[in-house]
């Protein structure tokens, strides 16, 4: 029999929830949750992880730099030729490094110059690799660097070859990550061009035994047509690993913060699913979800129910709590993020709190509610940083209900002469990655959308939104969940 938990107490542990998965800086151990479907992603081998907004890209670029986690993945995954001994640098990220790898700016000015892609990321690898005595060490800029390994191809092999043997002779992998490759270009094209140029130095890389790449990319910048035209890219490709988040996954990273948490213990004993062999790390002691957990949907489909309440309301005809916030929280694709997963129990605990301190259940089936709207903003400002013109076409939606024909998208659209002005600043270079269909008008428009998990054609050719985006926008649909006003 599952053990009681109390639900002020429960509360409290949700309101204290990890704000995400997305940290550029090292993460603390006890948030670090590896699902078992992500263990291949930590694999030196697999030089490509793939995943949308929020999947934990960034993440596991800034986890991976960190010692005492790979040694923690070391631990969890046997299998894995990843260790605490591992050298990992980086080539590109989220925080500015001028001193590891050059900067949006002064990729444009390289590539403006005639700079191949390939020699831009070789050009930064071989700065990873060499020594202080090197030559690539005494020229001061990236121009210089860059006009060094292009006019010394040889003796850049030969350091790259060295290298190799070092790390060989250690028995460890050196491992130079690539993440936010989002952000080394405004457009499309050069983006495309530079993620090209780096697959290529990671299949270069194949050839060695201790030197690997490993890059991280949004789901949407894995275009083939792209960046796949030159000999083997598919064995980049077919190295793929993507970051899903199933809702067995998404609950699994729930169990994992909170018997890490504060009041682990009492969690420990609400789950009652194994014998708890902690693992240490440093002075540290971690608890890890069983898979026994993870992989029997009835089993924590009745610990959360314990959370948050049998139903959606008062009785069954509104829904299951366990599956009807991954449902409203996903995009066309069904896939959901774990920022906006944790973001709607956080605050559908301090709604709760608030509202029905009194409730038998830690969650109110109306708080979770609001906690799926929170979560809706949380996701429409992530697409807002990402595609600032998808807010333009969105937001004079508003008021609108969905399902609804794309012609009345249209109209909308044109009267408030939306992408005439949108087609103005992409002519002038004033819209970041914009629409790559844009030349084709509304219908060019409608499959970017679409390709974003934002739109989603029906059978009959009609236009739906799905919650998490629909309740940001303020867009309504029968049976839905409500707007906040």
């Amino acid at each position: 029999m599952t053990a009681a938990i109390d639900p002020e107490q429960t509360r409290i542990a949700l309101a204290q929830l990890p704000k995400g998965t997305s940290h550029a800086d090292s993460p603390d151990l006890a948030q670090v949750y590896l699902p078992p479907s992500h263990l291949k992603a930590m694999d030196p081998d697999n030089m490509l992880v793939t995943g949308m907004r929020g999947a934990g890209k960034t993440f596991w670029w800034g986890a991976l730099q960190e010692p005492d986690i790979r040694q923690l993945i070391d631990r969890t995954n046997r299998d894995s030729t990843l260790s605490e001994n591992t050298e990992v640098r980086t080539g590109f990220g989220v925080r500015p490094a001028p001193d590891d790898y050059p900067d949006k700016d002064v990729l444009r000015r390289l590539l403006l110059d005639g700079a191949e892609p390939r020699t831009i990321w070789r050009a930064v690898q071989a700065w990873q690799l060499a020594g202080d005595d090197h030559p690539i060490r005494r020229q001061e800029s990236w121009k210089e660097r860059l006009n060094l390994v292009d006019r010394e191809p040889e003796a850049i092999a030969r350091l790259f070859l060295e290298r190799d043997n070092e790390f060989h002779e250690e028995g460890i992998h050196l491992l130079l990550l690539f993440d936010a490759l989002d952000r080394c270009s405004d457009d499309w094209r050069d983006m495309y061009r530079l993620i090209r140029g780096l697959m290529q130095t990671a299949l270069d890389m194949r050839s060695y035994r201790r030197l690997r790449v490993k890059m991280f990319l949004r789901s949407d910048q894995v275009d083939e047509t792209q960046i796949a035209d030159f000999p083997d890219a598919s064995k980049v490709l077919s190295s793929a690993v993507d970051l899903s988040w199933p809702a067995s996954e998404l609950y699994g990273l729930l169990w994992h913060s909170l018997i890490n948490g504060a009041h682990g213990q009492e969690f420990r004993t609400f789950i009652a699913d194994s014998n708890w062999h902690p693992i240490q790390i440093g002075e540290k002691q971690l608890f890890s979800v069983s898979r026994r957990l993870i992989s029997k949907d009835d089993l924590q489909r009745e610990r959360f129910h314990s959370v948050s309440g049998p139903f959606m309301g008062r009785n069954r005809r509104r829904g299951f709590p366990y599956t009807w916030i991954p449902n409203h929280l996903g995009d066309t694709e069904k896939r959901v993020s774990p920022r906006s997963f944790l973001r709607a129990l956080r605050t559908a605990a301090e709604e709760t709190a608030e509202h029905y301190p009194e409730h038998k259940f830690a969650l109110h089936y109306e708080s979770i509610k609001r906690g799926v709207q929170a979560a809706s903003k949380t996701r429409v400002n992530e697409v807002k940083e990402d595609y600032p013109w998808v807010d333009r076409l969105l937001i004079c939606l508003e008021g609108m209900t969905v399902p609804c024909k794309f012609e009345e998208v249209e109209e909308r659209w044109n009267e408030h002469r939306v992408l005439d002005r949108l087609s103005e600043d992409v002519e002038q270079g004033e819209v970041k990655l914009p629409p790559r269909h844009i030349e084709d008008g509304a219908r060019g428009i409608r499959l970017d959308l679409e390709t974003l998990g934002v739109f989603l054609r029906m059978r009959d050719d009609r236009v739906n939104i799905p919650d998490v985006f629909r309740v940001g926008y303020r867009l309504g649909r029968k049976g839905g969940v409500r707007v906040a006003r």
